[in-house]
């Protein structure tokens, strides 16, 4: 239960959770678990549903001045994060990846979001993993799919740098220069859903059409 209670305080709270680092790692080991939430998210495709977008949002807020981070700091880590954990989840899919597909032990991987990612590369190449940076669940599909023989490692590695740096400065930014507006402050939870909702709307309106594609054949 603690482990699920760790998640589930993360996913509704992550400004709590950033503070409570602060307090009991201090200004340098903070960035230990931010580093290993972000890489862990777009790494191993087991956890999809770690909170990237929200947890980005909050620790631009902290890197504020006066907030216990260094924004610099922030960039630097979860620029390294994102980039090295697809860079793992790229070489997963490159010697695991048929068996971990085959095995059906990450439930997550549906046929549909397979399809859907395949559709992504067949119509935008590379730039599928750029893309999929803003979309939850698909940016750590994204390069799993693309390992098991979409792209080449060195155009992978590419697109991989740009979409990383991109998505981690535009949520951590926004969090630097918005966090503090007093509005933000007050209503800090609900923005925090709308950042999730906003980036999970793509996935739900893509699975909705797959949806109704799939009755409109049927009948």
């Amino acid at each position: 239960m603690g482990i699920i209670d760790f998640f589930l305080n993360l996913l509704s709270d992550p400004r709590g959770a950033i503070a409570g680092w602060i307090i009991t790692l201090g200004a340098v080991w903070v960035y230990t678990p931010l580093f290993l939430i972000v890489f862990v998210e777009t790494g191993l495709v087991f956890f999809p549903f770690l909170p990237g977008d929200s947890l980005l949002f909050a620790a631009g807020v902290f890197s504020a001045d006066g907030g216990g981070l260094h924004l610099g700091a922030t960039l630097l880590v979860f620029y390294a994060a994102a980039i090295l954990g697809n860079t793992s989840n790229y070489w997963i899919a490159r010697f695991f990846g048929k068996r971990i597909i085959d095995s059906g032990k990450v439930k997550a991987l549906t046929p549909e979001r397979m399809a859907k990612l395949d559709s992504f590369f067949e119509k935008y190449g590379g730039l599928t993993i750029v893309i999929t940076r803003f979309m939850p669940f698909f940016r750590t599909f994204a390069p799993f799919i693309a390992g098991t023989g979409h792209m080449n490692f060195a155009k992978f590695t590419m697109f991989n740098a740009i979409g990383g740096i991109s998505w981690v400065s535009l949520f951590v930014l926004v969090g630097y220069f918005f966090g503090g507006v007093p509005f933000v402050q007050e209503h800090f939870e609900v923005i925090v859903l709308g950042i999730v909702a906003v980036s999970v709307a793509p996935a739900v309106i893509g699975a909705v059409k797959a949806a109704l594609n799939g009755r409109k054949k049927k009948a």
